[in-house]
């Protein structure tokens, strides 16, 4: 969902959109663009089990679906796909929530045989974005090409990102929602992960959102939130917030909250109500090339 936005806001950010087809834009040495594919066809579901190694994926896979933001200077790329989170959550292999209709459910390539729950069927996934590190060649002194690459070192830190400054009243420059994958359950639920991206003429802010809920069973939200402030845009600072709640909904009601499913369709007014199992907050220095 792209917003409308004013050629003289752009223009007083020192920031301009792309014009090559693609739904983004440039702004102090970063270059940020979303892209929404369709779901992913039948031979390309099963490339995606074989290369998995699994024969659960969820219901609808956008599989060439993205959120890129790159460093021009350094090459540093933070990215988003539906792949190497659906990569997490096959190496995860969190055990199966227990529900009390499982024995009801149906394989979907066979529905004649009653579905075994033996595997994470809810597609929880630690993922906290991909990134690499994108270097042009360069040539040594006997003019041989010669590729430069370094990994993204992310450390621990008490520095939080300031919520207070993204509540201001900053013209947004783009914003936009990727959804990656997302599964009803059958009918039982919601297994949904999206990302979203925020550019404001000070800043860029991302928050990755895990969101599952098993009817009457189990709640799970699981947080990544990034932001970057426009400074020296040769050393850009990134903050990572990683934030992983859950609960049942027999400790929910416990507390005196609604126990009925339909009360928690948004995870954002609910969120609080969930207990924090882990959470931590990382940065990362971006070094340019100059």
């Amino acid at each position: 969902m792209a917003v409308e936005v004013d050629a003289k806001d752009l223009q007083a950010a020192g920031a301009e959109l792309l014009n090559d087809g693609r739904l983004g834009l440039r702004i102090h040495g970063w270059e940020i663009v979303s892209h929404k594919g369709s779901i992913l066809n039948s031979s390309t579901f099963q490339q995606w089990e074989q290369k998995l190694g699994t024969s659960h994926l969820p219901e609808m896979v956008f599989g060439d679906s993205s959120l890129v933001l790159k460093h021009v200077d350094s090459g540093t790329k933070i990215y988003f796909s539906a792949f190497d989170a659906l990569a997490g959550w096959k190496q995860e292999a969190l055990p199966p929530v227990e529900v009390p209709a499982a024995a009801k459910w149906k394989f979907r390539s066979k529905p004649s045989e009653q579905v075994i729950l033996d595997y994470d069927y809810t597609f929880t996934t630690p993922y906290c974005g991909s990134e690499t590190i994108e270097v042009d060649s360069m040539k040594n002194e006997s003019g041989e090409h010669m590729d430069t690459s370094s990994s993204l070192h992310w450390e621990d830190c008490k520095e939080q990102i300031d919520v207070a400054s993204l509540a201001s009243k900053e013209p947004i420059l783009f914003y936009d929602e990727v959804v990656l994958y997302e599964d009803e359950l059958a009918d039982s639920g919601v297994s949904l992960l999206t990302v979203k991206v925020r550019v404001m003429p000070s800043c860029w802010f991302l928050l990755l959102r895990f969101w599952l809920r098993v009817d009457g069973v189990l709640m799970r939200l699981r947080d990544t939130r990034m932001h970057c402030i426009f400074g020296d845009s040769s050393k850009p600072v990134i903050l990572r917030e990683s934030c992983w709640r859950e609960a049942t909904f027999q400790s929910i009601s416990a507390k005196g909250y609604p126990s009925d499913s339909a009360a928690y369709s948004d995870p954002s007014i609910i969120s609080q109500r969930l207990p924090v199992i882990l959470q931590k907050t990382q940065k990362l220095k971006v070094h340019g090339n100059s």
